[in-house]
């Protein structure tokens, strides 16, 4: 039974294995056909529906393949049609190469990457027919295909593998009823502008009649819109009055105390509506204007003063006013001498630098317990005398910090013209820099060079309390509180008179001494002279070089205490020497 049901199964095997043949045969001379010319695009023929393949099977020897067969398996290059539609050919268009080449692009039947390679695609030229058109639509613009007939490559691609048909283009279209064309280029062109109707190019005006064909309805309208909601804006000041009571200690003003209301956010006209707005801090605040009110009583020094600052006069305008009033006692060597008066000063900046001011003043000036009597040019000015004047002030100042300044320059020039009981002029020039040296990346420990020069000139008329004097911390280290200045005899005592010239100057390197920028030295020399007379007289010109320290204490406030050592080497004969000076302030 075994052998009669074997010899029908190998007859069946046998006619299936021819059939496939046959098939094999067939397909392979359609695919020639229509490699040599045949411009009949090939009927659809998939070989993976029918399960075989153009490839000689495992089951026929090599010896026994046929011609075609062989020439089959020597194409290395033969290709299916249809598994790349990107590189398929449209119909009419055939190819033609030297030697064998794929009629209908694809990839090679050996295995492909993914990614996709740079397989250089044959050369082909396009043949204009009437199917040209065909399923493709239009001409394709294919990198392979020749321009100007000519056939070549024109550069390099990447396939990718894509087994589909292209997906279809959206057919864009505008509010205007227009047809948007994607802003597509031909491969090897230069970018081309966006035109009007493609994606990317300007927008066009609506048109009023488009109706959408969903909702048969106009598109909405859009336009910008403004809304207007209201705000209502809290804001808290900060802290901007302060009430200090101190005292200091001087070797040019002794021991003094110190008590200060100073508010910066004043408004003069904002008055008390209740004691609440008193005692709450509403009162007189608000308007951003300043308001000073100073006690400096003192051993021998005592000052009483109050001011107000409006820093914009009439609104927003670079103008300020400042007025103030004072009673001002001071017990110097040999007289004692007290002043009541005020001061109205109004201010213009040109700039952020420059600045001109102008001011009035009118005070009295009571004068009097002469320490050495028997003086005429002393004695004459003893009594009241009253004094006004109109003052013109021009000044340029780029200091980085005003009160500690490390680098820029301040140049101020003053005339002043003073009637009343005395009748005289008056000008002033002080011009001070400081160069910055050194500093830290962080702008911390700053060494800096300051050089000082001032010069003042008074007329004939000068009182006696109206000269200059030199001498002290403020004006000369090295010497006593105007010890540097004229003095005049009476044969057993002298006198310090002041004169009507002044040329002070100073050159002073600072540098820290601590990181913390919290003890600073200074090395310096101060010169100058004070002459009676419009002249400078050689032995009358004082040197006093000198070396000194900058401590800052937090819990005494940000002014430094300045300890200063200064040693004569040129001085008059009657000048009061003193090595040790002491000061508590940023500036001389």
């Amino acid at each position: 039974m075994n052998r009669s049901l074997s010899g029908p199964s190998n007859v069946a095997t046998g006619l299936c294995l021819l059939a496939c043949l046959l098939l094999g045969g067939c397909a392979q001379t359609l695919q020639k056909q229509n490699l040599t010319g045949n411009n009949t695009p090939p009927e659809s023929v998939d070989f993976g529906q029918l399960g075989i393949s153009p490839t000689p099977t495992a089951a026929q020897p090599a010896s026994d393949q046929t011609p075609a067969d062989e020439s089959m398996a020597a194409d290395e290059s033969f290709t299916i049609r249809g598994q790349d539609p990107g590189y398929a050919l449209p119909p009419g268009v055939a190819a033609t190469a030297p030697t064998p080449s794929p009629g209908g692009g694809g990839f090679t039947r050996g295995p492909v990457p993914v990614s996709g390679q740079n397989v250089q695609p044959p050369l082909v030229q396009p043949q204009a027919t009437a199917a040209a058109g065909g399923a493709y639509g239009t001409q394709a613009t294919d990198p392979r295909v020749a321009q100007n007939g000519v056939g070549g490559y024109q550069e390099p691609v990447q396939p990718a593998p894509s087994y589909g048909l292209p997906a279809p283009q959206p057919n864009y279209q505008n509010y205007n009823n227009q047809p948007v064309v994607p802003n597509q280029q031909t491969f090897g062109q230069a970018p081309v502008a966006p035109q009007p109707g493609m994606i990317g190019a300007p927008i066009e005006p609506i048109n009023p009649n488009f109706v959408d064909p969903l909702s048969n309805e106009p598109p909405p309208l859009v336009m910008p819109r403004v809304r207007t909601v209201p705000v209502d804006v809290f804001v808290t000041p900060a802290r901007t009055g302060r009430f200090m009571v101190g005292g200091a200690v001087n070797s040019d003003a002794g021991v003094t105390g110190q008590i200060v209301l100073d508010e910066r956010n004043f408004d003069i006209l904002r008055f008390p509506r209740s004691f609440q707005d008193l005692f709450s801090g509403y009162a007189f605040r608000g308007a951003g204007q300043t308001f000073r009110l100073e006690a400096v009583p003192g051993s021998d020094f005592q000052r009483y003063m109050m001011s107000f600052g409006q820093p914009y006069l009439f609104g927003y305008l670079p103008l300020s006013l400042s007025v103030q009033g004072f009673l001002f006692d001071r017990q110097y060597r040999d007289w004692d001498e007290s002043r009541l008066g005020g001061r109205v000063q109004l201010g213009y900046r040109v700039t952020n630098e420059l600045s001109l001011s102008t001011a009035i003043r009118a005070e009295n000036v009571d004068f009097g317990d002469v320490r050495v009597p028997g003086i005429p040019y002393v004695d004459q000015f003893v009594g009241d005398h009253e004094l006004y004047s109109g003052s013109v002030r021009l000044s340029h100042d780029t200091r980085d910090i005003p009160f500690a300044p490390t680098e820029g320059h301040l140049f101020e020039v003053t005339f002043e013209q003073t009637f009343g009981s005395y009748d005289y002029s008056r000008i002033q020039a002080d011009l001070r820099n400081y160069y910055l040296l050194r500093e830290r990346a962080d702008h911390s420990g700053r060494h800096t060079i300051a050089v000082t020069n001032s010069v003042g000139f008074s007329g004939a008329d000068t009182p006696i309390f109206e000269n200059f004097f030199a001498g002290g911390y403020s004006t000369m280290r090295g010497f006593d509180f105007r010890g540097a200045s004229p003095v005049l005899s009476n044969g057993s005592d002298n006198v310090q008179v002041g004169g009507r010239l002044s040329v002070l100057g100073s050159v002073e390197y600072q540098f820290p001494l601590t990181a913390d920028d919290a003890t600073k030295g200074v090395v310096f020399v101060d010169y100058g002279t004070v002459e009676r007379e419009i002249e400078i007289k050689r032995e009358n010109f004082r040197v006093a070089p000198g070396f000194g320290f900058r401590v800052s204490m937090p819990a005494l406030g940000p002014a430094p205490l300045a300890f200063d050592f200064a040693f004569p080497v040129a001085h008059a004969d009657t000048d009061d020497r003193q090595v040790f000076s002491f000061f508590m302030g940023f500036s001389r």
